[in-house]
């Protein structure tokens, strides 16, 4: 299988391809990549063993800022009929009830440049059944917590839409839902898998992995080319052990086939994996562990446009929808591998290959520039600036324009 690939590719330097693909030359030979590759692990295994996790207390920030811990089944349930006998006894009071919940704002982010991600401040609002605008509000968030304790005593999981499901009527559409139960791990003070309320699987993985899911060891090189659909709750991965030297976080499902259909991962020893596009929460919480577990550089393609490097910025630095969280979803130190929009013109993608940016798309990389996360770079402001000005962006599959196992040659 090797060395067929490396005929390939010597058949592809050939004469005949040296105009449709004029910088093909300029690429390093395999021995020279692979060395990069191992130099690059090399240097992530070392940074690892004497670098520390900074905490919100290592700077300062223990007191005005609030993070969720990772809490077993138990603690979760004791929180909750703690929360349950202070109700019922504001209620049997002739007080009411209602409650504090931190507010998930934009006013309410933070973007920490000493931790590299987003976290949330102490700002909460009171949320009163017995006040009529936010009565639904609250009533939802009593609804949810008593569904979870069930959960807790039975010890079973269920999928958001199994969640919304129990009560369409009062829940009216799963946006609700979804958005009451993130306020619930804020209030209970637990990440949201400790709920035991997972998403649909999305992800996938393939390539040089080997893990245990809930106990059956799954091997990442014989998942075929559709890979291995990542577990929506990651307590039952375990045992992870891999000979990759890079991890390759990829924005499109698309771009995923292509590489696992090739076989990239046996050629630059590597694990690939994608959320298909916008990253969900159980891509974000394997991608971390396979960073922390197996100490492997992440190298990110993304497309060329500012939700590229939104979806980007979610894995690395957080989402604001959930910076309640972000200690436990952010992977750090990934690296942008491309497409940058400076590679249009340096690869040469051809004008039939390159899209116009709408007004949306200019305002969003603007609005991208202003970001704490993004000027703490000054690549990607340079890129994004760029982007602005040319007002063109391109998709990963703007270099099939080259054939279609292009990216599996150059990436």
């Amino acid at each position: 299988m090797a060395d067929k690939k490396k005929r390939r590719r010597a058949a592809h330097g050939s004469d005949s391809d040296s105009d449709n693909r004029p910088f093909k030359s300029k690429l390093k030979p395999d021995s020279v990549i692979l060395q990069t590759l191992k130099a690059l692990k090399s240097s992530c295994s070392s940074s690892a063993s004497t670098s520390k996790t900074l905490s919100l207390s290592d700077v300062g920030l223990s007191a005005t800022c609030r993070e969720v811990a990772d809490l077993p089944l138990d603690e979760v349930q004791s929180e909750i009929e703690s929360l349950a006998f202070t109700i019922a006894k504001s209620i049997l009071s002739g007080e009411g009830f209602s409650f504090s919940v931190p507010s998930r704002s934009a006013a309410n982010q933070l973007y920490v440049s000493e931790l590299d991600r987003i976290v949330l401040k102490d700002k909460s609002s009171a949320r009163n059944f017995g006040n009529v605008s936010t009565v639904r509000k609250a009533t939802i968030t009593l609804r949810i917590l008593q569904l979870v304790h069930q959960l807790c005593t039975s010890n079973i999981h269920v999928t958001k839409r199994d969640l919304f499901y129990t009560d369409v009527k009062l829940f009216q559409d799963q946006s609700q839902s979804d958005a009451v139960l993130d306020d619930v791990s804020c209030i209970v003070g637990c990440t949201r898998s400790s709920l035991n309320v997972v998403a649909a699987e999305k992800g996938v993985v393939v390539g040089r992995l080997i893990f245990s899911d809930n106990g059956d060891m799954i091997d990442c090189t014989k998942m075929g080319m559709g890979g291995k659909a990542i577990p929506p709750n990651i307590d039952r991965v375990g045992d992870m052990q891999s000979d990759a030297l890079y991890i390759l976080l990829v924005e499109k499902d698309a771009a995923f086939m292509r590489l696992s259909e090739d076989r990239f991962y046996n050629r630059f020893p590597c694990i690939i994996v994608t959320a298909k596009g916008q990253p969900d929460v159980a891509t974000r919480l394997f991608l971390r562990k396979m960073k922390m577990e197996l100490n492997l550089p992440v190298l990110a393609l993304v497309d060329s446009d500012p939700y590229g490097l939104k979806i980007l910025s979610v894995y690395g630095c957080g989402s604001k929808n959930m910076s309640y969280d972000s200690a436990n979803l952010t992977t750090p130190d990934i690296k942008w591998l491309g497409i940058r929009p400076s590679d249009l013109d340096k690869y040469k993608i051809p004008e039939q290959c390159r899209l116009p940016m709408t007004e949306q798309d200019i305002k969003t990389g603007k609005d991208l520039l202003e970001e704490d996360f993004v000027k703490k770079n000054p690549a990607w402001v340079e890129e994004l600036n760029l982007m602005v000005k040319t007002k063109q962006k391109a998709e990963i599959q703007a270099l099939s324009s080259f054939g279609f196992q292009y990216l599996s040659e150059v990436c």
